[in-house]
């Protein structure tokens, strides 16, 4: 990738032409004062095998942000991020929709300590941060059928990740899943799991990242119905006995 040129990691007008919004001045600081985080980081503490100026750029934030897309949340909108990592996609969606109320959740320590580093170093009123495994928090009075809008990249398959993902929903809200070229095959194996935890597939859209060649998909699932109580399950048993 080294040869392309500079301008191509230029978040500010990549995401002007993909998504047809402007960054303020003090967003575009905001991402690159977050970049300068993972990256010092990252040197001690696993967060992202992407550390190059594309990948970063490119394959974390606008992919992040490629999001809005498929949904724009309003002013005052509930978001959880399901086992965000180093922030990815909630964090560049709580940058450029300030008000908008985002959840991220990450059962490792390691990583929300820089997660609270980064909230804390970019002034992010509208961010909170949630240590836990999503089915502990599926089950929690004051995050179960909360949210609006639940999100996940890169997490489990789909079969797995919707009682991750519908628990914490609000009937009338949304999850929204990043997949790559796997997407159609997982929505088929996970469609009887949606359909018992309260929701259904209302879109798959392909999106496509500037000089990535692999596909990239995000999948839509309205929630339809409350989820029964026995879901999500004890810790572990999602992802050694999916649902089917």
């Amino acid at each position: 990738m080294s040869d392309l040129p500079s301008d191509r990691f230029d978040l500010q007008r990549l995401v002007r032409d993909q998504l047809d919004l402007t960054l303020t001045a003090d967003q575009g600081a905001a991402f690159e004062r977050y970049r300068d985080l993972l990256l010092t980081w990252n040197a001690h503490t696993n967060l992202t095998a992407i550390i190059d100026p594309f990948g970063v750029t490119v394959r974390h934030f606008l992919d992040s942000l490629l999001l809005l897309r498929v949904v724009n949340p309003p002013d005052g909108a509930r978001l959880i991020d399901v086992g965000t990592g180093a922030g990815f996609p909630g964090l560049p969606l709580a940058i450029v929709k300030p008000a908008i109320k985002v959840t991220l959740l990450e059962a490792t320590g390691k990583k929300t300590a820089f997660l609270a580093e980064v909230v804390r170093a970019l002034g992010l009123p509208n961010v909170t941060i949630l240590t836990s495994r999503a089915e502990d928090a599926g089950q929690m009075v004051d995050q179960r059928e909360h949210y609006d809008l639940v999100t996940a990249r890169a997490v489990a398959q789909l079969s797995i990740l919707t009682e991750y993902l519908l628990p914490l929903c609000r009937v009338g809200g949304q999850c929204i899943a990043l997949k790559g070229e796997s997407a159609a095959a997982e929505i088929d194996a996970a469609s009887p799991a949606i359909r018992l935890l309260g929701g259904k597939v209302a879109r798959l859209e392909k999106v496509t990242l500037p000089h990535v060649a692999d596909p990239h998909y995000l999948i839509v699932i309205d929630k339809i119905a409350p989820t029964p109580a026995l879901y999500p399950r004890r810790t572990g048993v999602p992802s050694k006995k999916p649902l089917t």
